[in-house]
């Protein structure tokens, strides 16, 4: 039978109450991108906020209630390592849990359930506050907010682009203090340039189970690599502010796409990095290269400018740029971001998918519960339209947390209880 899921918010909360009267019910009609396989005729079962099971449709018990997923395609929600804000918010401007229920909303409509909230260089009150916002919230909200990604201070000036460069400053041992004893349920990446920061650090670090991230950085070649054997085994938004590939002279994005074990985060708007640069850094990278945002606030708004870094930024023609022509952030989602994949580099849609998915949660190490539509795993899920990339709906914790028109007009209800 085809049911509803009702889509109204509890009183505190952007999405509803993960308890349902119906606590077990099945996805069907759709083709599943598992993350390791592509199955048509197969239909989820979803127990409470995980899934339960994947089956023959023809093996659901007939009393099952189901979810008619009107032949879209089916995947793991997206995760993204590098969100500064979206709905007309920045995480720098406000850090308060009002802003990352906002993030949150905004996500949902792009796909997006999991996220980093990514405070970029800012004072170390700043870095305090938002590691006890983020340490409170995920009390409540574990698979929501993942943690903390704390882009500087700790960068090099001259690959500063937006960053306030009055705040850009060397690395000290009271704050890195700080953010290991946060841990990576708080704080799970620190984008770094290596060059400017000690290599005991960037291992202290490490060391604690937080991913150190190269970035904004001038790194030659060799610098990059006492990095990564210090511990960094990320860079940020690769191509972008660091140290170009060169004959002579390989530089930071030589030295990540040297290293086969070190993970590469990629703004694929088709702004910030060709697309045959894409193109080649998958060929290279394969499952460790991650495609990210760099979303900013105009996401999910009519926002023509905003302010980052202290520097007013406009969007324009799909970018967002200063003054003087330098990029601040992206105006880009997830769901955009693949289908530039598919569509402009030819990356095959399973793997794309995979890019915003499985291997965002294994570089974060939360790939247990995130980045599979398998048994066992958080049952956030995305619905959209494989033909125009257009998100139908999202299943966030094991309810539908928002949806199109279509999809409810196509369905009987089904209601939630709120809490």
């Amino acid at each position: 039978m085809s049911s509803r899921f009702t889509t109204e918010p509890s009183a505190n909360s952007s999405r509803p109450a993960t308890e349902a009267i119906y606590p077990r019910y099945a996805l069907n009609h759709c083709t599943l991108y598992t993350g390791r396989r592509v199955l048509q005729n197969y239909a989820l079962v979803i127990k409470g906020s995980r899934i339960l099971d994947l089956v023959p449709e023809a093996q659901l018990p007939s009393d099952l209630p189901c979810l008619d997923g009107q032949g879209w395609a089916v995947a793991p929600s997206f995760i993204d390592l590098q969100l500064n804000g979206c709905g007309g918010v920045m995480f720098n401007d406000a850090i308060t849990a009002d802003t990352l229920e906002i993030m949150h909303r905004t996500n949902l409509q792009s796909g997006t359930t999991s996220f980093l909230p990514t405070l970029i260089t800012t004072t170390d009150q700043a870095m305090d506050d938002a590691m006890a916002l983020v340490a409170q919230y995920r009390q409540q909200q574990p698979y929501q907010v993942l943690g903390l990604h704390l882009e500087g201070p700790y960068l090099n000036s001259k690959r500063g682009g937006i960053h306030s460069q009055a705040h850009i400053r060397s690395a000290d041992r009271a704050m890195i203090d700080r953010i290991v004893q946060a841990g990576p349920e708080v704080v799970k990446l620190v984008t770094l340039a290596p060059e400017v920061v000690s290599p005991e650090y960037i291992r202290q670090l490490a060391e604690a189970g937080i991913l150190v991230s190269a970035g904004h950085s001038e790194a030659s070649f060799e610098e990059a690599l006492v990095g990564f054997e210090a511990g960094v085994g990320m860079v940020t938004h690769l191509f972008n502010a660091m140290s170009g590939w060169q004959g002579r002279s390989p530089g930071l994005v030589g030295a990540a796409l040297s290293q086969s074990d070190v993970y590469a985060g990629v703004i694929v708007d088709g702004h910030h990095v060709h697309y045959s640069s894409i193109d080649l850094a998958h060929r290279i990278k394969q499952d460790h290269l991650v495609l990210v945002t760099d979303a900013t606030p105009p996401v999910g708004t009519t926002l023509e400018s905003f302010v980052i870094g202290g520097q007013e930024v406009f969007y324009r023609d799909g970018k967002c740029v200063s003054a003087d022509g330098t990029l601040g952030g992206a105006a880009l989602t997830l769901i955009a971001a693949i289908e530039n994949c598919v569509r402009r580099v030819g990356i095959p849609l399973a793997e794309s998918l995979r890019m915003a998915t499985l291997y965002p949660a294994r570089a974060i190490g939360v790939d247990h519960s995130l980045g599979l539509l398998s048994p066992g795993y958080q049952a956030n899920i995305t619905l959209f339209d494989a033909d125009t990339f257009t998100v139908k709906g999202v299943i966030d914790q094991g309810v539908l947390a928002w949806s199109t028109t279509d999809l409810e007009k196509q369905s009987e209800p089904l209601d939630v209880r709120t809490r």
